[in-house]
């Protein structure tokens, strides 16, 4: 396993983290109709990532495991999943990032980056995290209703307590990012260290401005969706017959939001002609979809770590099967050519 630097930082990191956004899922569904996890199954992939010397692992107040958006019901499932594991393994060998916004409850102040909220969402977290302290901590989205200045003060004081060690900011826009970094700088508070963000061979919004962004300020990009939720595993697609496909229990059977935003006469010509480049070069799409992100990064000058979500244990040996892949310059540019629909 490679390590980097994460950002700005000292931390080092697994080149590939994994995400718990969506777990391994159990056919039956509970009182509220939503799928149940399978926690067991959930835990074997974690730990077996671990033995592998995955030791970065990305989870949310607000995930569940099963849901594309969650309700103050169902929140809070995925980090109770990785506190579980951490009880099995030395706390100090894992790096844990989790993330702070969204709704936890129903009350006016159950979601925001209030100091209020965020004072009781980290006292929430470390409880299901069961430890005692946060390796990374990431602002969820943005929160146009809060002074940035109070919640980068909040953070600061966060870390000057031991209860979070280095923090993060995910999906926001370029400029509030720049305003945040300049504010804690003005400010002489703790600064972050990490985007995160989506980032995949599909969707690379990011390269207009946050790769820049990354680069001012040496930080480091988590990718979340480096898969395309799936599409660049190849398995919405019948390459024989080119034609789309979709099977039970998978992403895209529970959210018609992906249906639009994926099948398209283009991506499955793109996917097509992926999947092509991929078996000449004797790897699977996903290993090729990893190993170009990576690649990406090294073009880019800055560290890309993509964050997979794993339901199943084949899909763990693949994803560790694109750490050894080593894609050229020529490689880059033909895959552009698929991408672009020249090929």
């Amino acid at each position: 396993m490679k390590y980097v630097k994460l950002g700005n930082s000292g931390l080092k990191v697994s080149q590939i983290c994994i995400g718990t956004w969506f777990l391994p899922l159990l056919p039956e569904k509970d009182e509220y109709g939503v799928y149940k996890v399978d926690k067991e199954t959930a835990l074997k992939i974690l730990k077996r990532a671990y033995d592998e010397g995955i030791n970065f692992i990305d989870t949310a107040n607000v995930y569940h495991g099963a849901l594309w958006v969650t309700d103050p019901l169902h929140v809070g499932f995925a980090e109770r999943v990785v506190g579980e594991f951490l009880s099995h393994v030395d706390r100090e060998s894992v790096v844990v990032s989790t993330k702070v916004r969204g709704q936890m409850a129903t009350w006016v102040n159950g979601e925001g980056l209030s100091r209020k909220h965020i004072m009781w969402q980290v006292r929430e977290s470390l409880r299901r995290l069961n430890t005692s302290y946060i390796d990374l901590y990431f602002l969820h989205w943005p929160d146009y209703d809060t002074p940035k200045l109070e919640t980068l003060r909040t953070l600061n004081n966060l870390v000057r307590n031991g209860l979070v060690y280095y923090l993060g900011i995910s999906n926001h826009p370029a400029h509030d990012i720049v305003e945040f970094m300049e504010l804690a700088d003005k400010h002489n508070l703790e600064k972050f260290t990490t985007i995160q963000d989506l980032y995949n061979m599909l969707e690379r919004y990011i390269e207009k401005d946050k790769v820049y962004v990354s680069r001012k300020y040496n930080l480091a990009i988590m990718a979340y969706a480096p898969l395309a939720h799936g599409f660049l595993t190849g398995k919405y697609v019948d390459f024989d017959k080119k034609t789309w496909k979709v099977d039970e229990l998978t992403r895209v059977s529970m959210y018609d939001n992906l249906k639009s935003r994926y099948f398209s006469d283009l991506t499955l010509k793109v996917l097509v002609g992926l999947y092509g480049f991929a078996r000449e070069r004797g790897l699977s799409l996903s290993q090729l979809a990893i190993a170009w992100l990576l690649r990406r990064g090294e073009e880019l000058g800055v560290n890309i770590i993509p964050i997979v979500g794993v339901t199943r244990m084949e899909y763990l040996d693949d994803v560790l099967g694109s750490l050894s892949v080593n894609l050229s310059s020529d490689d880059m540019r033909r895959i552009d050519e698929i991408l672009n629909g020249k090929i």
